[in-house]
């Protein structure tokens, strides 16, 4: 379980594939320091597993679903990442309850700049479009954000210049995928009323 709060934007080293797995080395001075082996870590919103660490690099093998189903199949060296530790019991909770379990990757549609702050409006794939409310609680990359306009097939958040500064949101451009992970709540919601719809 995660907060959705980036701790650390770390740079790929390499995406590799083996006979056994898809590997992936980051770059992260200060996670590596602090995590251990079998540690939950998300990378771009993606909860994966410390395989190996050492210095400043942390390893993670890559299932095929997780390639299928997010952006870090597209990782090269150098791309900056997202990067949270697992949430403590005993900590707290500043965003809001985010898995690691992304639900789709999806197109950048447009960026543009307020002074200081950026709007981005982000393609919303219809089948995924009742997890969305106006208000609402997002994660695009890993970073817990709320949805600042919601319109058919797409829905637009605001990044703070704090956000633009600590996490890789800065670096997209349109056209770019990002990984979204809707909440939680509105998932079991859904899920209760399907159950009901179908008795």
């Amino acid at each position: 379980m995660f907060t959705g709060l980036v701790r650390e934007v770390g740079d790929v080293s390499w995406l590799r594939r083996t006979d056994q797995a898809v590997q992936l080395l980051i770059k992260a001075p200060q996670t590596a320091s602090r995590v251990r082996t079998g540690e939950s870590v998300s990378v771009n919103g993606c909860c994966l597993t410390v395989t190996a660490h050492r210095d400043k690099q942390m390893m993670f093998d890559l299932l095929e679903e997780s390639l299928q189903r997010t952006n870090l199949g597209a990782l090269k060296p150098g791309s900056p990442v997202n990067l949270e530790r697992a949430l403590r019991v005993d900590g707290r909770l500043g965003g809001h309850f985010v898995q690691g379990h992304i639900d789709c990757a999806t197109e950048v549609l447009g960026m543009e700049e307020h002074g200081p702050d950026l709007r981005i409006d982000i393609a919303l794939p219809a089948e995924f479009a009742g997890y969305a409310a106006f208000k609402g609680s997002i994660a695009v990359n890993g970073v817990s954000l709320t949805v600042a306009a919601l319109v058919e097939g797409s829905f637009s958040v605001w990044i703070i210049p704090h956000t633009l500064e600590n996490t890789n949101l800065g670096d997209l451009s349109p056209g770019d995928r990002v990984n979204l992970e809707f909440d939680i709540l509105a998932k079991y919601v859904a899920r209760l009323l399907q159950a009901r719809t179908e008795s």
